[in-house]
């Protein structure tokens, strides 16, 4: 019954207990070895494996834009997870009066408030030397901090859950550190 011009790319033939998408995700399940090079589960298992590091509690895991950018600078990531959508701007801004150099993150809401781009305490006007989507500057510059970059989408229950939970941004650390030492500031005291 099958045409045989389509015989030829049928990978395997597995049977399931349901049908919709609830019978496609377990045809995938039942098909993971033949699969294994098809985005979507490799997709699938990228965000498992993040999801795992997030029940183990380990200390191996960051996500938000903050956190992200902190280790980011460390070189601590093995592996720097991004959605593909990511809505954020990477804006490099100048001083005009000191000629210091101001990095920005800033999405769709933040780009429209002028005060982002001016100096608070010197109440002068911010220079653009530069703007780039974020996400295409993270696939210019992830091979500098020494990590794998994988970009995901939300087309999976996985990735959609993970946008929406983690910002779309984050990753699985090399080793642990504790990300609550982040926030605080460095306190050096001179020695005697």
């Amino acid at each position: 019954m099958f045409d045989l011009r389509l015989q030829a790319e049928v990978l395997k033939v597995v049977d399931v207990s349901c049908g919709g998408e609830n019978g496609y995700n377990q045809a995938i399940e039942f098909s993971l070895e033949i699969l294994s090079n098809v985005k979507s589960v490799q997709e699938k298992r990228l965000i498992g494996k993040f999801l795992e590091e997030v029940s183990q509690d380990n200390g191996k895991l960051v996500y938000g834009l903050d956190d992200t950018m902190k280790v980011l600078e460390m070189s601590a990531f093995q592996t720097l997870i991004i959605w593909e959508d990511l809505n954020i701007n990477r804006y490099v801004l100048k001083n005009i009066k000191t000629d210091e150099i101001i990095i920005k993150h800033l999405n769709k809401e933040q780009q429209g408030d002028q005060s982002n781009f001016q100096n608070s305490t010197a109440k002068s006007d911010l220079e653009v030397e530069d703007e780039k989507s974020l996400l295409e500057w993270f696939a210019d510059e992830y091979q500098q901090f020494g990590c794998l970059l994988e970009i995901f989408t939300d087309n999976s229950e996985e990735g959609s859950d993970s946008c929406r939970g983690f910002g779309g941004i984050g990753g699985i650390l090399r080793y642990q550190l504790d990300t609550r030492s982040l926030d605080e500031p460095e306190i050096y005291e001179d020695s005697e």
